[in-house]
């Protein structure tokens, strides 16, 4: 006679029904996608944990997973390749050939384990799912299953043995993380939940929701709010409006989706969400005005002062302004020669004697006497000619100045004498 169930019994056995067909439902989210051991044993590949198979759960065969030995701590991670909604996780550790509990070399090995959710390869950047504070040699499965109702891309699994910390007598000396296969069950699109992931989130700007209940776990780029009801504030934008916006020259006009800035950037940048500097040699409103003669064409993108100084011949703090007259080169510091023809008159970046320089002096700057003695010579001898002629000529002129004057007189003193 077969005996009746009891109402516990039956419920366990509904609980477990419903779980396997929950499980049923979900997509496996892990399968064949990238993954990474840190430390593993030679020739076995991070991959064989998410490769579909889990019927050979022995070291020995070709589609687990192990651990280098002796390491302080144990990594392996699998890349969703996008942020997913994930229900469970279900983990089939490797037996080896021993029956599975105390007796077994792996047990201890995966004792004080955790599971991560991050959208990094780091697992401090995401949500620890679990952590083993319970288990013994005893009773740890051999296939581990736990909810994980988060979003995210890469599922970490974690474990360590680190030097001067205390661990209970039954873990290993060393962390492992010797495992067969890892599914990651869930919804392959986001935006959906239920068990066929076929409901959308209840909320219009709802990227994420809860696989179960439906309720909002993340919002869209530039909404936040606890039903995803609200743009971002002004001056930050897009995903969970942590980006700050660009030197927009209104931050209302700051596009919460995007960044881009409506109305035009603040002087001094470009580009449509106005985070770049303005090109070098150029600043000012839309990144039009040019530089003045700065040094290395280095100008401030906003108000074009000179950061390194100006080029010869410039001075100012926008290098724009020619050196003062007589001075000339770096910093207009240098005085023009004055020997040039017009005394102190040069090129402001050079300082040469553009007009050439005063009598008995040469060379660029006029700083060089003339040492050619037939030159100089020849010079002198012009000087000294002229020297004499000057006063000879003056000389005659008065001469025949003074003669043409007595000249009138004589003929003005015989005129009445005649009309007598």
């Amino acid at each position: 006679m077969r005996r009746r169930k009891t109402r516990g019994e039956m419920a366990a056995l509904y609980l477990l029904n419903l779980f396997a067909a929950i499980t049923v439902a979900y997509e496996n989210l892990a399968l064949n996608k990238p993954a990474f051991q840190k430390n593993p044993y030679s020739g076995r590949k991070a991959s064989d944990a998410v490769d579909g198979f889990q019927l050979n759960l022995s070291d020995y065969g070709d589609h687990c997973i192990i651990s280098g030995e002796r390491k302080e701590t144990a990594t392996w991670w699998v890349n969703l390749t996008s942020i997913l909604s994930i229900h469970h996780i279900m983990i089939y550790y490797m037996t080896g050939r021993t029956e599975w509990g105390p007796s077994n070399e792996f047990t201890r090995g995966f004792l004080g384990f955790s599971i991560y959710i991050s959208n990094t390869t780091n697992k401090n950047d995401g949500i620890l799912c679990f952590k083993d504070t319970n288990y013994t040699a005893s009773n740890i499965p051999e296939v581990f299953t736990t909810n994980c109702p988060y979003h995210g891309q890469y599922v970490i699994y974690y474990n360590e043995r680190l030097p001067r910390v205390p661990y209970p007598r039954e873990y290993s000396k060393f962390a492992y993380n010797d495992l067969c296969e890892v599914e990651v069950k869930g919804c392959k699109l986001s935006g959906y939940y239920g068990v066929n992931c076929s409901t959308p989130c209840p909320d219009p700007n709802c990227r994420y929701c809860h696989i179960e209940t439906g309720a909002c776990q993340g919002c869209k780029p530039g909404y936040r709010g606890h039903q995803c009801e609200l743009e971002c504030p002004y001056g930050k934008y897009g995903d969970g409006c942590r980006n700050i916006c660009g030197m927009c020259e209104d931050l209302r006009h700051c596009h919460f989706l995007t960044g881009t800035c409506l109305s035009g950037c603040e002087p001094g940048y470009l580009g449509e969400d106005c985070n770049k500097e303005c090109n070098q040699g150029e600043y000012g409103n839309n990144c039009t005005a040019i530089c003045g003669h700065c040094y290395n064409s280095l100008c401030h993108h906003v108000n074009g002062s000179c950061l390194s100084g100006c080029n010869p011949g410039y001075q100012g703090t926008m290098c724009k302004q020619v050196c003062d007259f007589g001075y000339y080169g770096t910093r207009c510091e240098h005085q023009c020669s004055i020997f040039c023809k017009d005394s102190r008159r040069c090129n402001p970046v050079s300082g040469v004697c553009e007009e050439g320089c005063k009598l008995g002096w040469h060379g660029k700057y006029c700083l060089q006497l003339y040492t050619d003695t037939n030159l100089y010579l020849t010079i002198t001898g012009v000087s000294g000619i002229w020297i004499v002629l000057i006063p000879v000529i003056m000389y005659i002129c008065a001469f025949f100045r003074r003669k043409i004057k007595t000249k009138k007189h004589v003929e003005g003193e015989s005129l009445p004498l005649q009309n007598r």
